[in-house]
C-alpha cells in the first residue's frame, strides 16, 4: 500500500485508524486517474452511533459543508451505526471515501455478511412515489430516513471488514459535497 495521505481530515483521538488507498484501487487504477483514499475508524460497541455522528461531523466540517448538510449526514451515520449494533455482530466500522480529497461516500460496516433485507428495504423505498411508513416495520424507520436524507443515494452490499478481514456488509450513503453533487458508490468505490 502506498504511504497514507495525511492531508485528509482525521478526527483528533486515539481510535485505531487506517487512511490509505483501498486495495482494489491499487489493482485497477481508475480510468480518469482520480485519487481515492479511505478513512477507516472502529466504532466501539455501546457507543457506535455517537462515535459515528462525531466522526462524520468532524470530517464534513473540515470539508466546509453547511450545518444543515452536516446534520443530515450525522443523522444517517448515527441511525446506521445504531442499526448495526442492534441487528448485527461486531466489528463495527465507519469508512469515509475521499475522492480527490473530498469526502464523498460513507459506509457503516458490520460483521454480518447478509445485506439482502436492507437491499430489499431500499428497493421498496425507491419504487414509491412518496415513501409510506406503513410499508416498513417499526424498526425500519432509520432506513427510510437514510433513503430520504441521502435523496436515494444509498445502498447495502457485501464487503470485508478492515479489522478482521472477515465477510461483512456495508450500508452506505453518498455524503453531501460543497458543490452540491451527489456521487454514487461507483464513483467512490471503483472495482
Amino acid at each position: 500500500m502506498p504511504p497514507a495521505n495525511r492531508t485528509s481530515p482525521e478526527p483528533e483521538d486515539h481510535t485505531p485508524c487506517i487512511l490509505g488507498r483501498p486495495e482494489h484501487v491499487d489493482q485497477e487504477p481508475s480510468a480518469d486517474n482520480r485519487d481515492i483514499r479511505v478513512l477507516v475508524r472502529i466504532l466501539p460497541h455501546g457507543s457506535a452511533a455517537r462515535r459515528a455522528r462525531t466522526l462524520i461531523r468532524e470530517v464534513l466540517h473540515h470539508a466546509g459543508l453547511t450545518q444543515d448538510a452536516v446534520t443530515d449526514a450525522e443523522i444517517i451515520a448515527g441511525e446506521l451505526a445504531a442499526n448495526a449494533e442492534r441487528h448485527a455482530r461486531q466489528p463495527y466500522e465507519l469508512r469515509v471515501f475521499h475522492l480527490d480529497g473530498v469526502p464523498t461516500w460513507c459506509e457503516i460496516v458490520d460483521g454480518d455478511p447478509d445485506p439482502e433485507k436492507i437491499q430489499d428495504a431500499f428497493q421498496r423505498l425507491s419504487t414509491l412515489p412518496e415513501p409510506d411508513l406503513s410499508l416498513l416495520a417499526e424498526n425500519g424507520r432509520g432506513l427510510q430516513m437514510t433513503y430520504e436524507l441521502s435523496q436515494g443515494h444509498c445502498k447495502a452490499y457485501r464487503t470485508t471488514t478492515t479489522t478482521t478481514k472477515a465477510p461483512g456488509k456495508a450500508v452506505a450513503f453518498a455524503l453531501p459535497t460543497a458543490s452540491g453533487t451527489w456521487l454514487t458508490a461507483g464513483d467512490a468505490r471503483r472495482r
